[in-house]
């Protein structure tokens, strides 16, 4: 029997957002989202140019926004973000391929640069294995720092391989929307850039 595996970028693939934004913005409100996004435009400019890492952008919004929360009021909140917010981010088009896969007994996973604390209670609520970046808790407080790399481009098919073998699968699905998701998509036997089947 041919083994097929589907591994599907998050944000701007399963949904249709950054959901990292959509949290701040589901936490704070949206004057203080707005008042944050201006004192951190320097930094979100000189990472578009290519002067910073797009790591170094994520941690400069995280900090702003979330360094010192205990982490127990922080998954509360990502918990309670899911459930009320979450669904109607979800694009019918992902969630109708990730069914598909389902029915066709695929192995599915989700790939994302977000942090696992707010992309996991989803893919268990889904049954869907995850690989995730991660966030640093020091002394029960989140630090706006990741612990270990982003999640993204290349580092995302580090991640793949750690866990999966692509040669014991026929058939591999690879489902992304942005440049961060072209070195899994490269891995695909079946790529899938901006679209679904």
């Amino acid at each position: 029997m041919e083994k097929t595996i589907a591994f599907f970028d998050f944000d701007g693939t399963i949904t249709r957002t950054d959901t990292m934004l959509e949290l701040v913005k589901f936490s704070k409100g949206s004057a203080a989202y707005f008042a944050g996004m201006a004192v951190l435009a320097p930094w979100l400019v000189a990472m578009k140019v290519g002067v910073i890492t797009n790591t170094a952008a994520k941690e400069k919004l995280l900090s702003h926004f979330f360094s010192g929360m205990p982490i127990e009021k922080f998954d509360q909140l990502c918990q309670s973000f899911t459930k009320t917010k979450l669904p109607s981010l979800i694009r019918p088009e992902a969630q109708a391929a990730l069914n598909n896969h389902r029915k066709n007994g695929d192995e599915i996973v989700v790939v994302s640069a977000s942090a696992q604390n707010w992309v996991s209670p989803w893919c268990i609520e889904q049954g869907i294995p995850y690989l995730c970046s991660k966030l640093v808790v020091k002394n029960g407080l989140l630090t706006g720092k990741l612990d270990g790399p982003n999640c993204n481009a290349a580092e995302k098919v580090n991640r793949i391989v750690q866990v999966y073998n692509p040669a014991d699968y026929v058939n591999i699905f690879c489902y992304g929307d942005s440049s961060g998701d072209k070195e899994m998509i490269a891995l695909a036997t079946k790529p899938f850039f901006r679209k679904f089947p």
